[in-house]
């Protein structure tokens, strides 16, 4: 009966068996043929291990995981991401010490001995048998093998677990491959590789990662005492941890010197000046990810991430893609511009605090390319815990990481009526007369199967009573009245409508499919996103040509190979004409009408302003011939914005024009301070001759906003009588247009406005 020594493990007839057993694997593999069974120690017992011969000739060796870069479009850098911290180096940035003193630790005779150091194995398990204790035998070229299964299984937690089993077949495996690696690479690349792959605790992957995280400085740096530090490490790195553990991390290090001095590395004298340092940690804190961007730019690199993920000139499927992005190593361009960036993120803190109920959310776009050049938001990025971060991005899509279903934009989409109707030959100078209410038949819209909208009854009315008078298209977007788009789209069409939405990439909100054919679409009723308003709006400052929102425009991996991006694709989807005329109306927004009061100075500049149903979200979206912004003010989860306070202010009504206006303002001026200022196509804009007599006293004057001189014809309000929807749910985004009686049939009583604080939207 064989005995066990005090403390477990093999007793002595046991230990001799393994010897031999090692032994006679040792000889098996150096001569290259099939093992035999050995029963002592099962070497072939079933579901153990593979005939040697049978292994694969080759060890996979996966490229090493490593940090990705995100630059900017100066070429600054925004953010490192990566799954491991790792940064790989040649062996000549490694402070000759750090070799020495891994080498002396873990495989002295490593220069002198082949794959397998026979020597080794027969002293490990003499110093078992001797002390009880379990020494190991592996050469680093072993470890270095279990180390590429350890990288290639990722965070499989079932392949870790086998590519460190304690069994006889993965050292037989490991075995095999170490021998191909010693002939194939030579001992400097492996030592290497070894440096680069290894895991040395918190997080730091490689040495040159391991060496800033507990020093702050290079690897090629290094001391002999810090040497020591990191080479102890590698046994257990949770156990000599010298931030958690710093009198074992001690003990370990003052090992590793005291071996130093055993294999001739350095003098006793040298160790005993080393062993008498403190640690002399310099601990940087691993920083990466998206919450350390720089410039607020956290949503735009969160942005870009799933921007890779989901693309797929990245990558043939999802799996391929995020293994691509997880093992790192790619330096990816963007199109953010710093000066657009810190803009944007300065206009969306003034005009929201962090800790405020509502949201400022910025978004910005180049005419001509589609680059997104800024996104920001005025809460912080991030969920390490403070109350206030957020990594929802109410800039875009839900499947991009945005809102469930994206916001409402209201009367910023009246332009996209408008641009539908000049395509189907409507003139700017169409007029329409109607009282400040109006219903409207569902079954006067055809859907784009030609079939009925519905049959339901809508009654809608405009901001207030007083917008009462025939209005031709101009002026109708001047001053956002609601009868008025209603009864355009009614003559235009509404598929038409919802196709000119699609063609300038308006999508719903959730998932970037194409809106649906409801009425009530015209006013702004289905959710939509600030960057897809923004890029659609870039379309009419690009004289009709559509270029889809693109992020990145370069990426390479660490070896400087070019990977594919996506391209800028750009189609014309209405006349240069048409959007010349689009161009002329919106200025008119900002010079006279619901965006007067945010136009911006010494530049041709066009807009619109959007308020939905009870003032949930309030928007500007305008742009000039150079960048396009858009802006939604709102809560994460809408609310009733009256009476409330946002940036340090009492806002009793929030509006368009109020609210988002001076945020779109003060991105716009950050984002083209330098640059000269470009001009819209000049274009002579055809206009009726309709009363604009808002008060309808039938004088031809507009007694709330300018008329521009028209001349009045004393409209009796018959004209031309739209009907149509009922709107696309419940409790909202139906009946009623954008006014304080929102988007629903509501209860709103104008007796009861603050005509003092009213603004045209």
């Amino acid at each position: 009966m064989s005995r066990k020594r005090v403390g477990g493990g093999l007793g002595a007839a046991q230990q001799g068996a393994k010897f031999v057993g090692v032994s006679v694997l040792a000889g098996a593999v150096l001569a290259g043929i099939a093992l035999p069974a050995v029963g002592a120690i099962g070497l072939a017992a079933k579901g153990t291990v593979e005939g040697f011969d049978e292994l694969p000739a080759d060890l996979t060796r996966p490229p090493l995981s490593q940090k990705t870069v995100v630059l900017d479009a100066d070429g600054g850098k925004i953010a490192d991401i990566y799954a491991r911290n790792r940064t790989v180096v040649p062996l000549d940035e490694i402070a000759p010490v750090m070799q020495e003193a891994l080498i002396a630790i873990e495989d002295a005779r490593f220069y002198e001995h082949g794959a397998i150091d026979v020597r080794g194995v027969a002293r490990a398990l003499n110093s078992n048998l001797d002390s009880g204790t379990t020494q190991g035998a592996s050469t680093l070229t072993q470890q270095y093998v279990k180390n590429v299964f350890v990288e290639a299984a990722g965070d499989d937690t079932d392949l870790v677990a086998e590519a460190t089993e304690k069994k006889i077949g993965r050292k037989i495996r490991e075995l095999k491959y170490a021998i191909q690696l010693e002939e194939e690479l030579g001992k400097d690349q492996i030592l290497e590789n070894y440096l680069n792959i290894t895991f040395f605790g918190q997080q730091a992957y490689g040495v040159e990662a391991a060496s800033q995280r507990y020093f702050s400085k290079s690897a090629s740096e290094l001391e002999l005492h810090e040497a020591a530090l990191l080479a102890g490490l590698v046994q257990s790195p949770t156990r000599y941890d010298p931030i958690n553990a710093e009198e074992e991390a001690v003990k370990r290090r003052n090992m590793v010197l005291q071996r130093m001095v055993e294999t001739k590395d350095i003098t006793q004298e040298e160790a005993d000046e080393a062993v008498g340092r403190e640690l002399g940690l310099n601990v940087s804190q691993p920083r990466q990810g998206c919450i350390t961007a720089v410039h607020d730019a956290g949503f735009f690199c969160d942005y870009v991430q799933r921007e890779f993920l989901q693309n797929p000139v990245f990558g043939e499927d999802s799996a391929e893609r995020k293994a691509r992005w997880e093992l790192g190593g790619l330096t990816i361009r963007t199109t953010l511009r710093p000066q657009a960036q810190k803009a944007a993120s300065e206009a969306a803190k003034n005009g929201a605090h962090a800790d405020d109920q509502a949201t400022a959310a910025v978004v910005q776009v180049e005419p001509g390319t589609g680059h997104i050049i800024s996104m920001a938001q005025s809460r912080p990025y991030g969920n390490d815990g403070d109350q206030f971060q957020t990594t929802l991005n109410l800039n875009t899509s839900g499947a991009m990481g945005g809102a469930t279903y994206g916001f409402p934009p209201g009367s910023t989409f009246k332009p996209v009526t408008a641009a539908a109707a000049l395509e189907a030959g409507v003139s700017p100078a169409k007029e329409y007369s109607s009282d400040y209410e109006m219903e409207i038949e569902e079954s006067a819209f055809r859907n784009c199967d030609g079939t009925a909208s519905g049959n339901a009854l809508w009654e809608l009315k405009n901001e207030s009573q007083t917008m009462t008078g025939t209005w031709d298209m101009t002026d109708a977007l001047g001053k956002s009245i609601n009868t008025y788009f209603v009864m355009l789209m009614e003559e235009s069409g509404l598929c038409e409508t919802v196709t000119m939405a699609d063609k300038l990439g308006i999508r719903k909100g959730a998932d970037e499919s194409p809106l649906n054919a409801y009425p009530s679409v015209t006013l702004g009723g289905q959710e939509t996103t600030p960057l897809m308003m923004a890029n659609a709006y870039a379309t009419f400052a690009n004289r009709g040509e559509h270029c889809e929102p693109v992020s990145i425009v370069g990426a390479s991996d660490a070896f400087g190979n070019e990977y594919a991006v996506p391209e800028t694709e750009c189609q014309r989807v209405m006349s240069a004409e048409n959007a010349d005329l689009i161009n002329a109306m919106l200025a008119g927004v900002v010079e006279d009408g619901t965006g007067q009061q945010v136009g911006l100075q010494g530049r041709q500049n066009a807009g619109k302003t959007g308020t939905t149903d009870e003032r949930r979200d309030v928007w500007f979206v305008g742009y000039t011939p150079d960048v396009s912004t858009a802006v939604r003010v709102g809560g994460i989860d809408p609310f009733p914005m009256e009476n409330f306070t946002l940036a340090g202010n009492w806002v009793e009504k929030a509006g368009g024009g109020s609210v988002a206006g001076p945020i779109w303002r003060q991105a716009m001026n950050g984002a083209l301070e330098g640059i000269p200022a470009s001009e819209f196509n000049k274009v002579d804009l055809p206009r009726g001759g309709g009363d604009d007599d808002d008060d309808n006293d039938g004088d031809g004057d507009n007694d709330s906003e300018s008329d521009r001189g028209r001349p009045g014809n004393n409209s009796d309000n018959r004209g031309d009588r739209g009907r149509g929807p009922g709107g696309d749910g419940p409790g909202g985004n139906g009946p009623g247009g954008n006014g304080p009686g929102g988007n629903g049939p509501g209860d709103w009583d104008w007796n009861d406005w603050d005509w003092d604080d009213f603004e045209w939207d």
